[in-house]
């Protein structure tokens, strides 16, 4: 397919589309000695979702927790900029804005003698903004439901599966660990429109990780590929993504008393696509940067405060990140 007859059958389509919403979740936990009301969150720091699903920034996905702790998580989430919608559009210069309310569920389990948790998370969302698209420029507003998100990770090195009594005298040193997180397409999707909140198609992302405890100092690792489904793109057109490969790193000090802080890098590349078979020269290759604040209120409930930038982007889908997230654990004797 030629791209005039792309463009074409995307602006018959974005008259009313509805463009996207947001999804991920991931788990934290403090390296040092623990007592019940000191456990750090553990998860979910969500974003604003994009086609790969590849740029959640998550510190601390790969920490130990007591076996048996459960995670209930309510959030909010802001975003403005460039927002990466679906590298496959041909939407140049946009200036959007997103607000979403996020809910998750956490659990920790044992496996194999290893501390391994799963998460689930959704959002539901609005977006309004502008942009320009083949020389013309066009406004969207929209809201409703994301792909939900379901992760499951495990040590495999260094986190041994404890009750509350012996996680609190336990100190991190050399974590390895792996994860899979799989993105349903649950979320709203109009196949006559080319903006969407949900990607109707499915995301697989395993990924790798080590942390390394050097006293309050915590360094962590973490990198893995997304896969996709081809999937029924714009009135029975098929589209397909490459592989998208992604990076993360994080410097974590912990204060004491249920306090840390963390700074936070990610690279990924790769993920360009097709339509019917015919490529795009949309290669991404992105950088960004955040930092994150975890406070205890008291010996169940605890808050979280992140924010996020794009430094360099090569699909130009650089924006601005900010989230609050409260949450209740209970289980395991707290």
């Amino acid at each position: 397919m030629s791209a005039t007859c792309l463009r074409a059958h995307f602006r018959e389509a974005l008259d009313d589309s509805p463009p996207i919403g947001v999804a991920g979740a991931r788990s934290v936990q403090t390296p040092r000695r623990r007592t019940p009301w000191l456990l750090a969150p553990l998860g979910p720091l969500l974003v604003a979702a994009t086609a790969s699903h590849a740029q959640d920034i998550e510190p601390r996905a790969y920490s130990n927790a007591p076996v048996g702790v459960n995670f209930l998580i309510g959030g909010y989430v802001y975003t403005r900029g460039s927002l990466p919608t679906d590298p496959s559009i041909p939407l140049t210069s946009s200036h959007l804005s997103t607000s979403s309310a996020v809910l998750a569920y956490g659990h920790v389990f044992e496996l194999l003698g290893q501390s391994a948790k799963i998460s689930i998370a959704a959002a539901y969302g609005g977006l309004g903004g502008n942009a320009v698209f083949a020389g013309q420029p066009i406004q969207r507003s929209t809201e409703g439901l994301s792909d939900t998100s379901v992760r499951v990770s495990t040590g495999l090195h260094g986190a041994p599966a404890m009750n509350l009594e012996e996680f609190r005298n336990y100190r991190q040193d050399l974590i390895f660990g792996a994860s899979l997180t799989a993105t349903l397409p649950t979320g709203q999707y109009d196949s006559s429109r080319v903006v969407n909140i949900g990607t109707n198609r499915w995301s697989l992302r395993p990924e790798l990780g080590i942390s390394k405890a050097f006293g309050s100092l915590t360094l962590e690792l973490s990198a893995g590929p997304v896969f996709f489904t081809n999937n029924n793109f714009l009135n029975g057109h098929v589209r397909s993504q490459a592989p998208i490969i992604s990076g993360q790193a994080h410097a974590i000090y912990d204060f004491g008393n249920g306090i840390w802080a963390a700074l936070d890098a990610q690279h990924f590349t790769g993920g360009s696509t097709a339509i019917d078979g015919q490529g795009n020269d949309d290669l991404q290759g992105n950088w960004r940067v955040g930092a994150t604040l975890a406070l205890p209120l008291n010996a169940n409930f605890s808050l979280k405060l992140a924010a996020s930038t794009g430094v360099s982007a090569r699909t130009g889908n650089n924006y601005d990140l900010i989230g609050a997230f409260v949450q209740y654990r209970w289980g395991a004797g707290l």
